[in-house]
């Protein structure tokens, strides 16, 4: 009997142990379901059209913890080097309501900002963002623009003396420049090719179908070399513009490491890789709470001369071995 009634106690004490566990779940159950989720938030990343940026921005990202997918969605746009899809791929990132836009170069960053002034937009490459109207100064950006810039005083002064040491003889120069592009770059190269008395011959185009025109205006006026001011939209025409200083055996220099991969003679300018995976650090700070407005704009930090022999060799040219000696990488 005293067995009998211990086995009822205690399967009676199981039953209000698993009663009492079953409440705690379901209390603790309903208590998240009413607990709002945490939002995702969207980054809008306009892509120039070539991988290097993209990869460079993702593993920014992932050095400080987010994973595309888990904890950050990129809403990847690519507007392949054609300003005129530029517009249409940022109204389409304004309308989804993405957290940040990052977006290469000034003139895409222009159409950014007039598109919405309360999205924050991090400009990737872009010219001298102050005389160009974008932010306010380097180190109170104001509005909702901030980033990095491929300016730097010195930047045009050193690219035209490597073309005058690779080419002792040179007296023109053609720059080919997107239209409406950086004007304090402008005035600092006009100033560095009197220094170094060289002529210069400006082609300015607006669009890809200009191109050929330009080259047609670079034969014309004899031009000796070519400079090309990168932009987004030249950079993503660079084999075509390539082929061209090849075929009239035109010492060519770009600003970036691409360009010359693609069959440049040279490039000198900012580590581009570098300042898209810096871009992250932006990203980073405005989802955590900053605002453009407070963040600074960074000019680059690593600069890096490339040198392409296989050009050298088609448009027959020797490089001076003191120009040579310079090289972060040698193209053979």
């Amino acid at each position: 009997m005293r067995e009998a009634l211990g086995n009822r106690e205690e399967r009676m004490k199981r039953k209000i142990l698993s009663f009492a566990l079953t409440t705690v779940i379901l209390a603790l159950v309903c208590l998240a379901e009413g607990q709002p989720q945490a939002k995702i938030p969207r980054v809008g990343f306009l892509d120039p059209g070539h991988p290097g940026p993209g990869v460079a921005f993702r593993q920014g990202l992932s050095d400080l913890g987010y994973m595309d997918g888990r904890n950050i969605i990129i809403e990847w746009r690519s507007w392949e080097g054609r300003p005129d899809w530029a517009p249409e791929s940022i109204a389409e990132l304004v309308r989804l309501k993405v957290n940040v836009l990052v977006v290469p170069g000034s003139r895409i960053v222009g159409i950014a900002k007039r598109a919405t002034t309360t999205i924050p937009i991090i400009m990737v490459a872009g010219g001298d963002p102050v005389s160009s109207g974008l932010v306010a100064s380097f180190s109170k950006p104001g509005g909702n623009i901030t980033g990095l810039t491929v300016q730097h005083p010195e930047l045009s002064g050193k690219s035209l003396e490597l073309l005058k040491e690779t080419v002792p003889r040179l007296s023109r120069v053609a720059v080919l420049q997107e239209a409406g592009g950086d004007p304090g770059a402008s005035r600092e190269m006009e100033v560095a090719a009197r220094a170094l008395r060289l002529k210069l011959q400006t082609l300015e185009v607006r669009g890809p179908t200009e191109l050929d025109t330009a080259f047609q205006a670079a034969t014309k006026g004899r031009a000796e070399a070519l400079h090309v001011r990168e932009t987004a939209m030249l950079s993503s025409h660079i084999e075509r513009i390539a082929t061209f200083s090849v075929k009239s055996r035109l010492p060519a220099l770009g600003q970036l490491r691409p360009s010359t991969e693609a069959g440049l003679l040279m490039s000198y300018g900012p580590d581009l890789s570098d300042l898209f995976k810096r871009s992250a650090t932006y990203v980073d700070k405005i989802l955590k709470g900053s605002k453009p407005a407070d963040l600074p704009v960074e000019r680059p930090k690593k600069f890096e001369l490339i040198i392409n022999l296989k050009t050298a060799k088609q448009i027959g040219l020797t490089i001076p071995p003191n120009v040579l000696a310079r090289a972060d990488k040698v193209i053979r």
